[in-house]
């Protein structure tokens, strides 16, 4: 197996990190077996949607943009779940896709037909989940439509791999498990969704750590603090850490990432901290101690000023809701 180059790696390592900890669920909403003419309305969800052309062509307009054509091995992720139409011409009459017409469409194989006299279109319709209302750490900074093509020469024989895979299980709906391995599928999916966007146009967007991937000095130091978020860092020791001067790994990670190191460290603690106050047991002690406090009463106060309320009623609050 090909080793990937060190600031890859640290990419994967990072993204991977955070889409686990906003705890990201997939969901396949529909698989359009269409026939011409046909044009269909999506309306606004809470969450990302995403649609994969595996076979013949149709035209996505969202949001009154120009339409774009799309063409077997075009992907294209709304990480805002923004209103949108799929059809075969621009300029159509639109059908809304409703619970009512997905009930009456829909059959017994899971295949959701739109019968015509034309030329087939098949499309691949899924959706992404996360419980908060807050902005998602990976969608909230993507832009409304990211429109990503499997011919691109780096990252597109991936995707294309992912997507036929996923195209066979959905095939596959009464064989053993091919409900659980296209939800698998879907979030390798989105990883690689991401990666081949910030290859080409991760450039584009506004500081982030999202956009500090791109730098390899800023990876270095983001995988470094996700891989010990407990250790009690210093800017000296994080510039020792990864063989730069104290002024130069401020100034490039604060350029890329929009904050200086340690702010972002603090904020990634909490974040961490949040995931193990919804999902384990452990005392609020334990839990402000692995995340770097030695003071629990420290740990309150930044938790609260953070999250908007303490831990120990975060944690029943997350409870109930669950």
């Amino acid at each position: 197996m090909a080793c990937l180059s060190r600031p890859y790696a640290v990419r994967v390592d990072v993204l991977g990190d955070v889409l686990a900890l906003a705890q990201v669920d997939a969901s396949l909403m529909a698989t359009f077996d269409a026939r011409a003419p046909w044009a269909i309305e999506l309306p606004a969800r809470h969450g990302a949607t995403f649609h994969a052309v595996v076979a013949g062509t149709c035209w996505f307009t969202a949001d009154g943009a120009p339409a774009r054509q799309l063409a077997p091995g075009d992907l294209v992720l709304l990480p805002a779940g923004a209103r949108h139409q799929l059809s075969t011409h621009p300029g159509l009459p639109t059908r809304r896709f409703d619970e009512d017409l997905k009930r009456s469409l829909i059959r017994p194989d899971g295949e959701l037909v739109l019968d015509g006299p034309g030329a087939r279109t098949r499309i691949l319709c899924a959706g992404y989940h996360y419980a908060t209302d807050i902005p998602h750490p990976v969608l909230g900074l993507l832009p409304p439509v990211l429109h990503v093509a499997t011919a691109q020469p780096e990252s597109g024989p991936w995707l294309r791999t992912v997507l036929d895979l996923l195209a066979h299980e959905t095939r596959s709906r009464a064989a053993t498990g091919s409900g659980t391995a296209a939800l698998r599928l879907l979030d390798l999916l989105l990883i690689h969704v991401v990666r081949a966007w910030l290859d080409t146009k991760g450039d584009t967007m506004d500081a982030s750590w999202l956009r500090g991937l791109r730098d390899p000095l800023t990876a270095r130091v983001l995988a470094v603090l996700h891989e010990r978020p407990g250790h009690d860092w210093t800017l000296d020791t994080l510039a020792a850490k990864v063989n730069v001067s104290r002024a130069t790994l401020a100034r490039r990670f604060t350029h890329h990432v929009g904050e200086p190191p340690l702010t972002y460290l603090t904020r990634w603690r909490l974040d961490v901290a949040a995931r193990k106050l919804r999902d384990t047991t452990l005392p609020v002690a334990a839990i402000a101690h692995d995340v770097g406090y030695t003071s629990e009463f420290a740990f309150n106060r930044a938790f609260t000023r953070t999250h908007g309320q303490p831990p120990g009623r975060y944690r029943r609050h997350a409870t109930t809701k669950g």
